[in-house]
């Protein structure tokens, strides 16, 4: 599943190429891609003519600003919002590509070129939200999320009481995006990785000294793999097609077997609540 980085990757992207360009029709190829309206239709009609002024990111999801251009001035016309689950892909290609077998949705922009929305497994959503209501009261899913890594919110003392009484791995506890949103099975191992923390340790058994180590890791990883343009194991594209460039040197995941970048022990895969986690059993504690 895309995380942090590579959302982050498809928003840039997009920023660079989409914005301010009326949407002149669509294709909703798959219904049940569309999460809101209930009918695709609905959906392509109230995306006919908008622009998009500006993509926003929130953990996992995409946010764009949309206006309608009314007489002389733009207004309001609510948001598009995107999740990408496990397979997802946002395509800004030209209207003679050939078409991808499993895309799903396609937004035709002034001139030649059009958005389109891939996705194998077909756990991705899209949704319009109307100017009217509230982002998080159609996208509900936006009201579990805990703080951006990169923001204040996200310190290390609210790290710390956060994961204070709490008797899970400290893996599982990086997972959940109630605590901090965005980071999923690659940057929680890699986080744990820099920090020295094995991902069977018991949150409430760290030391404040591994909580600072820990916040500034997962800052850092994430930092390093939106430079990278995210990570590319299977599916994950930016919005021309490329993949990302940090699975090749990513420090432990995917590396069962293989020698430890620091100390050459090999790297150890275990289950933890069902999800792979990667850890070296020499650096890690």
């Amino acid at each position: 599943m895309p995380e942090l980085p590579e959302v982050e990757t498809v928003r840039r992207g997009l920023n660079r190429v989409s914005l301010n360009q009326p949407v002149r029709g669509g294709e909703v190829r798959l219904a049940r891609t569309i999460a809101y309206p209930e009918l695709a239709d609905a959906f392509l009609e109230a995306m006919s003519s908008v622009q998009i002024t500006s993509w926003h990111r929130r953990g996992k999801y995409l946010l764009a600003t949309l206006c309608q251009r009314r007489r002389l001035e733009l207004e309001p016309a609510g948001w598009l919002g995107v999740h990408l689950r496990m397979t997802g892909q946002l395509l800004w290609v030209p209207k003679n590509e050939p078409m991808q077998t499993h895309c799903r949705v396609r937004l035709f922009f002034d001139g030649d070129n059009e958005l389109r929305y891939v996705d194998q497994r077909t756990f991705g959503r899209l949704w319009w939200v109307p100017p009217d209501r509230a982002i998080d009261s159609v996208m509900t899913g936006l009201q579990k999320l805990g703080p951006e890594p990169f923001s204040e919110e996200f310190s290390i003392d609210y790290l710390a009481s956060a994961l204070k009484g709490r008797q899970r791995p400290i893996k599982n506890a990086l997972l959940d995006q109630r605590l901090v949103a965005g980071i999923g099975n690659i940057y929680a191992d890699e986080a744990l990785f820099l920090s020295g923390i094995r991902p069977t340790v018991v949150c409430d058994r760290l030391t404040r000294r591994k909580i600072t180590k820990l916040h500034q890791a997962i800052r850092d990883v994430l930092t390093t793999s939106i430079e990278s343009g995210g990570t590319t194991f299977s599916d994950f594209r930016d919005v021309h097609g490329t993949n990302g460039n940090y699975g090749g040197v990513a420090w432990v995941y995917d590396r069962e077997g293989e020698p430890c970048r620091k100390c050459g022990v090999g790297i150890l895969r275990i289950k933890l609540a069902g999800r792979s986690a990667h850890y070296c059993p020499k650096c890690q504690r």
